[in-house]
């Protein structure tokens, strides 16, 4: 890629973004496959530990996708024995989600290969710019932007 290629990319958000997010992607993967499991699946383990026994629209929804893409990340889990789901007790239309035993123990193991990417890349871009870099993913993740602009 000549570097007049490289820079007109980097003046898109949507491209410096995913460029920064497949890198970052990689990196966590690499990072958490002594586990045998891919940052999504990290992700989701953590997630599912935080929220207790989450719906799974509960957890689609803090994740930022739809119930079939998180069906497909769920799969290998529940085929591994990591994750149950489960009716819910009042609204049996509801389907939950929990960790078993051997979920809590893989999430044990992951967050420990995880914890050290974590601090690897704080070491690298510093631990106050990942904090705002965090933040401002967050204020991101937050906005209503209401699909496609106008022409």
């Amino acid at each position: 890629m000549s570097k007049d290629a490289f820079s007109a990319t980097s003046a898109c958000n949507n491209a410096t973004l995913r460029r920064a997010a497949r890198k970052l992607g990689q990196f966590y993967d690499d990072a958490v496959a002594p586990a045998g499991l891919k940052a999504t699946q990290q992700g989701l383990l953590y997630q599912i530990h935080a929220g207790g026994e989450p719906a799974m629209g509960e957890i689609a929804a803090a994740l930022i996708m739809d119930l079939s893409a998180l069906g497909h990340t769920l799969k290998p889990l529940i085929r591994d024995g990591y994750v149950e789901t489960f009716n819910d007790r009042q609204d049996r239309r509801i389907r939950r989600i929990r960790l078993t035993k051997a979920g809590e123990k893989k999430l044990a193991e992951v967050m420990q290969l995880w914890l050290v990417a974590q601090r690897r890349l704080e070491d690298l871009i510093g631990a106050e710019k990942a904090k705002r870099l965090r933040t401002a993913l967050d204020e991101i993740a937050r906005l209503d932007l209401g699909g496609a602009p106008a022409p």
